[in-house]
């Protein structure tokens, strides 16, 4: 592990100690607001990225920060997405978390030019580190791995269908249910990634991807031998906040299975 890897995994295990965890199944009245339906922000939302937004700037003076909270209190913060940036999801599984349920995480993203180029995923709960950077592989606390599929047949699909349209869950119903075998997601991207690389899921399908949920999952799925991308299979890319939809497997090969049958 490379002294960044360290630094920034032991700022965010401070962050979960002195300020997650002391507050998991533990909030107060008045901590847990909501942002929008299904949306919701806890002080522990709040208390983290303001501790990591100060941090990094330190360890990185000049370089921007892309909080998920700055960036809902002030959309042109996602303007710095387009050049070199941290980018920061304080509490990613916040409605887990604001349920007294597991899982939940912090990631954090480097990326340059809108596409990333370090990231780390960081589990409280087990103390697990999942960190890649750009054509150099993907590691779990230290230690290279190649993404492997659960060998299942059919393939185990974790689909969301919180935020499809009446015509995109019939789809899933028509295309993806009669060939595989379906298991709940998460609501954690920060733990669905690896589910996909350590041979719990085959494949998933994200319909929002924001890139506090999503830019390191990517890099670290890609560098570990499974396959992220567009439907249309082009690159994901950090700086196109409008742009919906991707997949991600646990091989190329069973991305491309999936995708060739959502577009038949």
């Amino acid at each position: 592990m490379s002294p960044l890897d360290e630094e920034i995994r032991d700022l965010m295990r401070f962050a979960a100690r002195g300020s997650m965890l002391p507050r998991f199944r533990n909030l107060a009245d008045g901590e847990v607001e909501m942002k929008g339906e299904d949306d919701p922000v806890t002080v522990v939302d709040r208390e983290v990225e303001n501790f990591l937004t100060e941090a990094l700037t330190k360890l990185a003076p000049g370089v921007p920060v892309v909080g998920e909270e700055a960036a809902h209190a002030d959309k042109s913060v996602l303007d710095h997405l387009s050049q070199q940036c941290w980018i920061i999801d304080p509490l990613d599984g916040t409605a887990n978390f604001a349920e007294g349920k597991e899982p939940f995480g912090i990631i954090i993203a480097l990326a340059d030019a809108g596409r990333t180029v370090a990231g780390w995923i960081y589990d409280p709960n087990r103390d697990r580190l999942c960190h890649a950077r750009r054509g150099e592989g993907a590691f779990l606390d230290g230690e290279k791995i190649v993404a492997r599929s659960t060998g299942q047949e059919p393939p185990v699909a974790a689909i969301s269908r919180i935020f499809l349209d009446d015509a995109e869950r019939a789809e899933v119903d028509a295309k993806v249910a009669p060939y595989h075998s379906l298991v709940d997601v998460p609501r954690c991207a920060a733990e669905q990634y690896p589910r996909l690389a350590l041979g719990e899921n085959d494949v998933s399908t994200f319909k929002r991807t924001l890139a506090w949920d999503h830019a390191a999952g990517v890099l670290w799925l890609n560098e570990a031998g499974g396959k992220a991308a567009r439907l249309d299979g082009s690159e994901y890319r950090v700086d196109e906040h409008e742009r919906t939809g991707m997949v991600g497997a646990s091989s190329p090969a069973i991305w491309d299975a999936f995708v060739e049958r959502m577009r038949g």
